[in-house]
């Protein structure tokens, strides 16, 4: 197995790689436990060989997992899993200052994200990073050419988790995924801090409103929705819960915040947050 590409890739901007190579390097000194890993992986070289198609959010947190991996032998080809949340800086970065190849371009179509899916796949990978499941679809669509060498996988995220669920029942699934998604690492760092914070991160930027004295709704008690009540609470504002599960109900009622059906919540909010997966709650 050779682990000498080509480097290609598709960014939306080559002059951005200075400036993404710095932020990198500013995130990198915030994940003190990934540097480990990648020093681990500088010596031991447990991936040489390896080929990787990840489909990520090309973000600088995600650049230093795939330094990490690169660090460890993998070559390696990256697309965007959310095309809204890729930044263009730090793509360009990974492609001329890194040396990884990178299909990514912020805010790129539908057809766009297809071909970068189907670029990162031409790696002819053996193993597969996926969040959100859409490489492991076209894997299994349009690209089973590639299956027989691919050895396994891993998802991140709920949706692709729920996906990959279905398609192990059914018995279409073929090759073994990992749902990282379900860690609790994952789940309290991701799901309930990362999502917790960066929820209000959007409405802030979205509405420039001010959460102190307002009612917030929040549907839904997993983790995703602790963090957004316990984020909310903290800012000053009234949480309300809705939730359908009894436990987590109770749950939630413990924890101070009141539960009401969202019949009657809709009726005294100030602003609804689903974090349910369901815009339609």
């Amino acid at each position: 197995m050779s682990t000498t590409t080509v480097i290609k890739s598709d960014v939306a901007n080559p002059a951005l790689a200075s400036e993404g190579k710095k932020k990198i390097e500013w995130a990198a000194r915030n994940m003190p436990v990934l540097a480990q890993i990648k020093d681990r992986f500088a010596k031991e070289k447990p991936f040489t060989g390896f080929r990787i198609a990840a489909c990520m959010h090309v973000t600088t947190e995600t650049a230093n997992l795939m330094l990490a991996l690169k660090a460890g032998g993998a070559d390696i080809a990256l697309c965007a899993s959310n095309p809204l949340s890729t930044q263009d800086d730090t793509a360009a970065a990974l492609v001329y200052e890194y040396g990884i190849s990178v299909f990514a371009k912020n805010a790129v179509d539908r057809d766009g994200y297809y071909k970068h899916l189907n670029s990162a796949l031409d790696i002819k990978p053996q193993l597969v990073f996926d969040d959100g499941c859409d490489l492991v679809n076209v894997l299994h669509t349009s690209r089973t050419e590639l299956i027989e060498g691919v050895m396994a996988g891993c998802e991140e995220t709920t949706t692709g988790v729920i996906r990959l669920s279905q398609m192990a029942k059914d018995g279409a699934l073929k090759f073994p995924m990992i749902a990282v998604n379900d860690t609790d690492t994952k789940h309290m760092f991701d799901n309930r801090y990362g999502t917790g914070q960066s929820t209000f991160d959007a409405i802030f930027r979205a509405t420039n409103t001010l959460i102190a004295g307002k009612i917030v709704v929040v549907a839904g008690f997993g983790y995703c929705g602790k963090g957004v009540a316990e984020r909310a609470k903290g800012l000053g504002a009234e949480v309300v819960v809705t939730e359908i599960d009894p436990t987590k109900a109770l749950d939630a009622l413990m924890q101070g915040f009141r539960v009401m059906p969202m019949t009657k919540a809709a009726a005294i909010g100030d602003l609804f947050i689903t974090v349910t997966g369901n815009r339609d709650v």
